[in-house]
Formats: C-alpha cells, sequence, structure tokens
C-alpha cells in the first residue's frame, strides 16, 4: 500500500504516540511505502527542525534520514488548477498523483475536506490506523 503523509501526521509520528506514530511503525517494518516529493522532503524537514527546539531529547535526524533513504521519492507533476482551499496543500495531491498512491493520511482540516481525489483517499490518521492497521 502506497501512502503520502501530510506534514503534519509525520511530525506528530516523530514527536508523540498514537495513529501518526503507528503509522510510521507500519511503515518501519515496511507494511505499507511512504511516497514523497522533493517539497513535501523540504517542508518535513523545516517543521520537524522548529518543533525540535522544543523537544531537544528527541533526535529527528534518524527518521528524516531513514525517510531519506528508504520511502519513495519522486517528481510530482504541478497540478494544472489549484485543487485544495489551501493552495500549500496541493502539493500532497499532486504526489499522490504522480505517485499512484492509495491513500493521502492527513490531520489538515482543509485538506480533509476532500475526502477523495480522482480515486485517492485523504483519511485521518486514526481512521487509517483502524482501516489498515490495527
Amino acid at each position: 500500500m502506497r501512502i503520502v503523509l501530510d506534514t503534519n501526521v509525520l511530525i506528530s509520528g516523530i514527536f508523540f504516540t498514537g495513529p501518526p506514530n503507528k503509522i510510521l511503525r507500519a511503515w518501519k517494518e515496511r507494511k505499507l511505502q511512504v511516497v514523497f516529493s522533493p517539497d513535501i522532503y523540504f517542508e518535513y524537514v523545516r517543521v520537524a527542525e522548529l518543533i525540535s527546539s522544543k523537544y531537544p531529547n528527541i533526535e529527528i535526524s534518524e527518521i528524516l534520514n531513514l525517510m531519506a533513504v528508504h520511502a519513495e521519492i519522486i517528481q510530482s507533476s504541478t497540478l494544472p488548477d489549484q485543487v485544495c482551499e489551501d493552495p500549500d496543500d496541493d502539493k500532497f495531491i499532486a504526489c499522490a498523483l504522480s505517485g499512484k498512491v492509495d491513500f493521502i493520511v492527513s490531520g489538515d482540516k482543509k485538506l480533509l475536506q476532500l475526502t477523495e481525489y480522482e480515486g485517492i483517499r485523504i483519511l485521518k490518521p486514526r481512521t487509517f490506523c483502524e482501516e489498515f492497521i490495527d
């Protein structure tokens, strides 16, 4: 199963327990494949570094290095038109389309408003876990 993780899910999975952490564990156990674009990875790094200043005991470089090595990095096409209410969220849709993923997992309310786009379901982490991990 191929998924795109919104930044808030990755960051929550690194710094906290709960469904986002379960998703990262499932990925580490190779039960699913995480797909992202360079733009998404740069956002992951930027936000992780910002949050890590509040949690100095958590080592972010390990998970970010694992992401860079073991996740699938793809070059995504630009969407012809804005899809999401927040144009910054379109990179997740573009990546999902280019990477032929099954799901986008997100906690972003504006992205979740779509629920589905061209056959790609957009799910909250808890829903994704209940349906596919637990």
